[in-house]
């Protein structure tokens, strides 16, 4: 019987830069609210959100990766040519096939590199990281590349007063390469899909085909129900990812979770009982919700600003429409 040769690849791996790309139109809350019976202190209060980000025609999923990958081999410091797997994250693609992620790996000029979309809704970046990480270290690809990628206004009910000022549109990107001491910690990941009606999309696309609906398919959710399971499931879970990583709350340097609610965020800080140097992203304040896109985004401003900055620890997470959830503890590029 032969045997296989084992896969031949890096001790560990770590994410060796970071990009980002949010459109150029800018929408404040008052835009929002020529549809919706609000005001701009109610959606502030809620959500925290006094601004998003919204594409344009020619901003297209394909278009922003291209931006947000861009920069992330930069501050990699590699070329595009040594990717060897794109990996994209995204719900708001709507060509079925071929998978974005192969005209993204084109684009960018990558020698053939394996490429694949995933839909895990806003847990999708740390999915994406997972399979990566896994990806290096198995010696299938030495670089991977991994983005985050969303337009939601194309998803948006902009009558639908529960969601309507949530979503933003933009893509971030990061590089996962090879590393000789651990970078990215396991990753603590799962689903409830028991709980799948709390976030999803209003009908199926074959309804709207078939004329059984007239209103193109959007994204809701039940907010109050969401609200409970990312603050008290969520913070477990984050938990469990630095119980993982063998790090403790006085060893973080830097919090990112998914941008999905200031008040979500602020009590997870509580009951994680983070110290006060913990910096804490909240980028959702002028992005709004990005789904798969929202722990890049945030984490690329972190660094341009110097709020976080090269080799600190980060605890990411993400949660949503699954309900699905990743986290991990990271060293940031």
């Amino acid at each position: 019987m032969a045997k296989i040769k084992p896969s031949k690849g890096a001790p560990y791996a770590r994410i060796l830069g970071v990009g980002g790309y949010r459109p150029t139109r800018v929408v404040p809350n008052e835009v929002i609210l020529e549809t919706i019976d609000s005001s701009d202190e109610w959606i502030r209060s809620r959500s925290g959100i006094e601004t998003r980000h919204w594409a344009s025609p020619e901003e297209t999923v394909a278009a922003m990766s291209v931006e947000a990958s861009g920069k992330a081999i930069a501050d990699a410091g590699i070329d595009a040519g040594q990717i060897g797997a794109v990996v994209v994250s995204t719900v708001s693609h709507f060509q079925q096939t071929p998978a974005v992620a192969t005209l993204i790996a084109d684009q960018l000029g990558t020698d053939k590199a394996a490429a694949f979309d995933i839909s895990a809704g806003c847990a999708g970046f740390g999915y994406g990281l997972t399979l990566a990480k896994g990806m290096v270290v198995e010696g299938s690809a030495e670089y991977v590349l991994v983005i985050g990628v969303e337009r939601l206004s194309d998803l948006t009910d902009l009558e639908d007063r529960a969601t309507a000022f949530l979503f933003g549109d933009g893509a971030g990107a990061v590089v996962v390469g090879p590393s000789q001491e651990p970078a990215i910690g396991p990753t603590v990941w799962g689903s409830e899909g028991d709980k799948s009606e709390t976030i999803k999309q209003t009908v199926p696309w074959t309804d709207y085909r078939d004329g059984t609906v007239d209103k193109f398919p959007a994204i809701t959710q039940e907010g109050q129900a969401v609200f409970r399971w990312a603050v008290f499931e969520m913070a477990k879970v984050a938990q469990q990812a630095l119980d993982a990583a063998g790090i403790t709350p006085d060893e973080l340097d830097v919090f990112i979770p998914h941008q999905a609610n200031v008040r979500i965020i602020d009590s997870m800080v509580k009951t994680l009982k983070l110290p006060e140097h913990v910096t804490v992203a909240r980028d959702i304040r002028t992005t709004g919700n990005t789904s798969a896109a929202s722990i890049p985004l945030a984490m690329e401003r972190l660094l341009a600003t110097g709020e976080a900055k090269s080799g600190d620890t980060a605890l990411v997470i993400g949660f949503g429409a699954g309900l699905v959830y990743a986290a991990t503890v990271v060293t940031l590029p």
